[in-house]
C-alpha cells in the first residue's frame, strides 16, 4: 500500500490528461475533424522556435547556392621554387610542383598469396606442419614399442636338434615404419610457367648526407735556383771540351800498341761516359719542348688571333678584305740577310733561304726551318759560304732538301743528320753552273728510282741533277739562246746569244713540259724531250722574269710577274696575256691560293703585299696593304700556307712575317635553297674557264 502523499499526485496527472483531452476534443469538434481520445502527444504538430539572434535573410538570398569544390592540391606548397639551368645558364621556374603531404607512413611486411614469395613461403610452412606432425607420430611410436619390450620376453623354441632360435617381435616391425615416418615426404615443387618471372618492391631511402674530407699538410720545402749564361761562359764550357779531347788524343799516342789494345775497351766506356756526361745533349730535347711552351705562353694572344679571330669589318666592306699580321720570324745570324727563298710544306713547318741579290755585297748564306710553334729560334739551322737563292723540300721525303747558291753550286741537306755541311755537293768536275742558281724543282724518280731535281740558271742552262750512289750526276737538258741574235763570224762560225732563265716550273699533269723565265722577259715553253728548240715562245715583259707559276687546278693556266711592276696571267695555248695587272712597283714574287683557282697573292717592292680574286674582281686587287716591317724594306718573296689561310712573306732584310686573311679574301661559293654547295677541282676548273671565255669573246671580237 502506498501512503496517502503517494496517491495525490497520481490522481492530479489524472486529471490534467483528461482535462488536456477534453480541451482537444473540444478544438477539434470546432474544426471539423474528429480525434479519437487516445491520441498521442508526438503525433500533434509543433511549432519552429527561432533563436532571437538569427540573420533574417531574404527569399533571393536563401535560395543563392554556394558550391565548394575540393581539389588534391595542397594549399601549402610553394608556387614560386626556381632552380639554375645549366643548358641556358639562367635561373628558371619549376612549373611542376609536389602536391603529396604524407600525414602517415609505415613500412609494411603483406606479401600477396599469388606472388612467388608468397607460394614460396606457403610452401616452406607445409613443410615445417610436415615434418612437425611426422615427429609427434614417431614420438607415440617409440614409446609404444618401449612398453612392450618391457612386457613381453622374447620366446625361445626349441627345434628337433635341440637348438634355440629367436622369434622376431613386433619392436622390429616398428623400426620400418619408424624410419620411413623419419624421412617426410617433400611434395614436389611446381614449376613457375614464366621463369622470368619477379616482383618489384618500391623502397624510398633517404639521401645520405654529402661529406668534405679535407687534410692539411705542410708544404714541401722549395729552392730557387736561377743562373745567367753569356757568351764568355759558353765559351769557356767549348774551350774545357776541346782541352778533354785533345787530352785523351794526346794518352792515346803515348801508349805503345800493347797498351792500346789493352785499354781499347776502358776508352769506349770512358766515351759513352762521356756522352752520358754531356749535358747540351742530355737536355736537347726537353729545352726544346719548355721553350715552345714559353713561346707558347707569351705569344698566347697571336696563337687566339691565328686559331678564332675573324674580321667583322668584312661584313661592311664592298669586296674588300685585309691582312692580320700575326707572328715575325727573324734569326740574328742572318739580320742583314735577303730573304730569297720560302717553301712551306707543312701546315706550321716551312724553310727560309737567306742570301743576298746585290751581287757587289756577297758574303754567305743560311738555311733556316720555322715552325709557327716557336717563332722565337728555328727548328733547323744550316750555313753555306755562298748565299742560298732558292730551296725545294722533296715531296716524299721531306727531310731531303734542295738549294741552290749563288756561285753556281747545287747541294743537298738531310734534315736528319745535325751537322751543317749538305749532304751532297756539285763541284766544278761535276757541272756546276757559271752563274747563280735562280730555282731548284725536285721531280718524280727516273727509271732506276734514283732521286733527281731540276735547276736554272743565268748561264743559260737547265740541268738534270741525279742522285747516284751518292754522286751528283748532271745532265743538259735544254741551253737556252736568244731567238734572232746569231752572228756569223768571218771564219764561218755562228755565235749564239745565251738566254739567262730566272725561274722556272713544271706542269702539275704533263711530266715532260716545264716553263723557263728569262731576264730578256721571254717565257720559254720546253719538252724535256727536245734540247735544241722551244715549243713555245711568249713575249711576256720588258724587263726581267722574277717568277712563273702554273695554276694548281687549270691545266691551261699560269701566271708570270716581273720587274716591269706587271703580273700577267696567260692561256698557253693563246700567245697574249689573258690578263695584266700594273702595281706600281716592281713585283718580287706572285703565288696562287691553294683553296681557290682565282686567288693568288703578289709582292712589291714597295714593302704591299697585293691579294687578287678574280671571281670577284677581275680588274684590280681586292687587298692592297703594306706589311714590311719597316717602310724601306723590300718584300721579295710570299707563299700560301697549304692548310691554313695565312700568307708567309719575306724581306730583303731577312724578316718573315706571317699574316692571315680576312673572310673577304677566302670567299667560298655561297648555299642555295634546296641545292648543295659543290666543291672540288672540277668546280675550280669551271669557275675560272668561265672568266677566261669572257676575255676569249672579247678578243676574238676585237
Amino acid at each position: 500500500m502506498l501512503p496517502a502523499s503517494a496517491k495525490a499526485p497520481h490522481k492530479q496527472a489524472r486529471k490534467q490528461s483528461i482535462s488536456i483531452g477534453r480541451g482537444t476534443r473540444k478544438r477539434d469538434e470546432d474544426s471539423g475533424t474528429e480525434v479519437g481520445e487516445g491520441t498521442d502527444e508526438w503525433a500533434q504538430s509543433k511549432a519552429t522556435v527561432r533563436p532571437p539572434d538569427q540573420l533574417e535573410l531574404t527569399d533571393a538570398e536563401l535560395k543563392e547556392e554556394f558550391t565548394r569544390i575540393l581539389t588534391a592540391n595542397n594549399p601549402h606548397a610553394p608556387q614560386n621554387i626556381v632552380r639554375y639551368s645549366f643548358k641556358e645558364g639562367t635561373y628558371k621556374p619549376i612549373g611542376f610542383v609536389n602536391q603529396l603531404a604524407v600525414h602517415y607512413t609505415q613500412v609494411g611486411n603483406l606479401i600477396p598469396k599469388d606472388s612467388d614469395e608468397g607460394r614460396r613461403q606457403h610452401y616452406r610452412d607445409e613443410l615445417v606442419a610436415v615434418s612437425y606432425q611426422g615427429s609427434q607420430e614417431s614420438a607415440k611410436v617409440i614409446s609404444e614399442t618401449e612398453n612392450l619390450e618391457e612386457d613381453e620376453e622374447p620366446k625361445e623354441l626349441e627345434t628337433e636338434s635341440g637348438s634355440q632360435t629367436d622369434v622376431p617381435t613386433a619392436g622390429a616391425a616398428e623400426k620400418v615404419t619408424e624410419e620411413e615416418l623419419m624421412t617426410p615426404k617433400q611434395p614436389k615443387e611446381r614449376k613457375l610457367t614464366n621463369q622470368f618471372n619477379f616482383s618489384e618492391r618500391a623502397s624510398q631511402t633517404f639521401n645520405n648526407p654529402l661529406r668534405d674530407r679535407e687534410c692539411q699538410m705542410e708544404p714541401p720545402p722549395r729552392t730557387n735556383f736561377s743562373a745567367t749564361a753569356n757568351q764568355w761562359e759558353i765559351y769557356d764550357a767549348y774551350v774545357e771540351e776541346l782541352e778533354k779531347q785533345e787530352k785523351t788524343k794526346e794518352k792515346e799516342k803515348a801508349k805503345t800498341p800493347v797498351a792500346k789494345k789493352s785499354g781499347k775497351m776502358a776508352m769506349r766506356k770512358l766515351t759513352s761516359m762521356e756522352s752520358q756526361t754531356d749535358d747540351i745533349i742530355k737536355v736537347s730535347q726537353a729545352a726544346k719542348i719548355v721553350e715552345r711552351m714559353v713561346n707558347q705562353n707569351t705569344y698566347d694572344d697571336v696563337a687566339q688571333d691565328f686559331k678564332y679571330y675573324e674580321d667583322a669589318a668584312d661584313e661592311y666592306r664592298d669586296q674588300v678584305g685585309t691582312l692580320l699580321p700575326l707572328w715575325k720570324f727573324q734569326n740574328d745570324k742572318a739580320k742583314r740577310l735577303s730573304v730569297t727563298a720560302l717553301c712551306p710544306k707543312y701546315r706550321d713547318l716551312f724553310a727560309v733561304g737567306h742570301g743576298s741579290y746585290d751581287f757587289m755585297k756577297q758574303s754567305r748564306g743560311m738555311l733556316l726551318l720555322y715552325s709557327m710553334k716557336n717563332p722565337s729560334f728555328p727548328e733547323y739551322m744550316f750555313s753555306s759560304d755562298s748565299g742560298i737563292m732558292c730551296l725545294d723540300i722533296h715531296v716524299d721525303h721531306p727531310y731531303l732538301v734542295a738549294v741552290g747558291h749563288y756561285d753556281g753550286n747545287v747541294a743537298i741537306y738531310n734534315l736528319k743528320k745535325p751537322h751543317s755541311q749538305p749532304s751532297f755537293r756539285s763541284s766544278a768536275k761535276s757541272g756546276k753552273h757559271s752563274d747563280p742558281v735562280w730555282q731548284v724543282k725536285w721531280q718524280k724518280d727516273d727509271m732506276d728510282q734514283n732521286l733527281n731535281f731540276f735547276s736554272v740558271s743565268s748561264d743559260g742552262r737547265i740541268v738534270s741533277w741525279t742522285l747516284v750512289k751518292s754522286e751528283l750526276v748532271h745532265v743538259d737538258v735544254i741551253k737556252l739562246k736568244v731567238e734572232g741574235s746569231t752572228t756569223e763570224v768571218p771564219e764561218g762560225l755562228q755565235l749564239h746569244t745565251v738566254g739567262c732563265g730566272t725561274a722556272f716550273d713544271f706542269h702539275k699533269e704533263i711530266d715532260y713540259m716545264f716553263l723557263v723565265g728569262t731576264e730578256e722577259g721571254k717565257i720559254y715553253k720546253c719538252s724535256k724531250s727536245y734540247s735544241s728548240q722551244f715549243l713555245d715562245t711568249y713575249d711576256a715583259h720588258n724587263m726581267a722574269v722574277d717568277a712563273v707559276s702554273w695554276n694548281p687546278y687549270h691545266t691551261k693556266v699560269f701566271m708570270s710577274c716581273s720587274s716591269d711592276w706587271t703580273v700577267k696571267i696567260w692561256d698557253h695555248t693563246i700567245k697574249t696575256p689573258m690578263f695584266i695587272y700594273d702595281l706600281n712597283s716592281a713585283v718580287g714574287d706572285v703565288a696562287w691560293a691553294p683553296y681557290s683557282s682565282t686567288v693568288f697573292a703578289a709582292v712589291t717592292t714597295d714593302g704591299k703585299a697585293h691579294v687578287f680574286d678574280l671571281a670577284i674582281n677581275k680588274y684590280e686587287a681586292i687587298c692592297n696593304q703594306p706589311v714590311a716591317a719597316k717602310k724601306k724594306n723590300k718584300i721579295t718573296h710570299v707563299q700560301f700556307n697549304p692548310i691554313h689561310p695565312i700568307i708567309i712573306v719575306g724581306d730583303d732584310r731577312g724578316h718573315i712575317i706571317c699574316l692571315k686573311l680576312s673572310p673577304n679574301l677566302r670567299k667560298m661559293p655561297k648555299e642555295k635553297k634546296g641545292q648543295e654547295v659543290q666543291k672540288g677541282p672540277a668546280v675550280e676548273i669551271a669557275k675560272l674557264d668561265k672568266l677566261l671565255n669572257l676575255v676569249r669573246e672579247v678578243k676574238i671580237k676585237t
